[in-house]
């Protein structure tokens, strides 16, 4: 009764495929492909060592933690416990997600957006400037805590800019493929941009790791 249980919660809760398949594999903090420096001055070094060195690896310690809880709750068959275990679940697993994709989409290289990627845009967007204005825009305008998200519609074919909330990823909360995100959480920031979101918001596309937001596109699209 109880794998039942699971399997259901975990349809309805926030959770994309890497997440699904990390209930029988520990989380690990992923290595950046840069130093915490190279950033620099879009996002400095402080921020980039605090923001992955604590605020990501908490996230992968509270996930592993109540994975460990969730397993044992299922072999207990303890239904009421692994029914309260969702919302850590989802807000550590949608951390764990939503960053390790934020770490690949940045680099201290100058890149650019694939041919069939910029082609999507003008047609989605009418130019790549106005996409970044809309995602800009969306980011900001986040209440609180949370992300702005340039997302594929596996059903329209089609670009589309979205936000969400807290750590929920993109992908279980609307169907959307993440390509590439903007964290809006006042630790991905505030140490040097101070309460000015707007300003880290349409800097932080001078670091944008075209190439891998290519790479997803094409993936996505396939």
């Amino acid at each position: 009764m109880s794998a039942k249980i699971v399997q259901n919660m975990l349809k309805r809760v926030p959770f994309s495929r890497m997440c699904m398949s990390q209930i029988r594999t520990k989380a690990t903090l992923p290595t950046l492909a840069f130093e915490y420096k190279d950033l620099e001055p879009i996002i400095s070094r402080d921020i980039m060592e605090i923001h992955h060195q604590k605020h990501h690896n908490t996230y992968v310690v509270n996930y592993n933690n109540t994975l460990d809880k969730l397993q044992t709750a299922v072999t207990k068959d303890d239904t009421a416990t692994i029914i309260s275990l969702a919302p850590a679940l989802k807000f550590n697993g949608g951390g764990h997600i939503n960053h390790s994709i934020f770490w690949d989409i940045l680099t201290p290289h100058s890149t650019k957006p694939s041919d069939d990627l910029n082609k999507a845009l003008i047609e989605n967007f009418g130019s790549c400037d106005e996409f970044k204005k809309q995602l800009a825009a969306a980011s900001i305008n986040v209440q609180g805590s949370g992300w702005g998200w340039l997302g594929f519609n596996p059903q329209t074919k089609k670009l589309c800019v979205a936000s969400c909330a807290n750590q929920d990823p993109l992908f279980p909360t609307t169907g959307l493929i993440p390509l590439f995100g903007i964290d809006v959480w006042e630790h991905a920031y505030y140490l040097q941009y101070k309460n000015v979101r707007a300003d880290y918001v349409n800097a932080i596309f001078e670091v944008i790791n075209w190439d891998a937001v290519s790479k997803r596109f094409a993936e996505a699209s396939a």
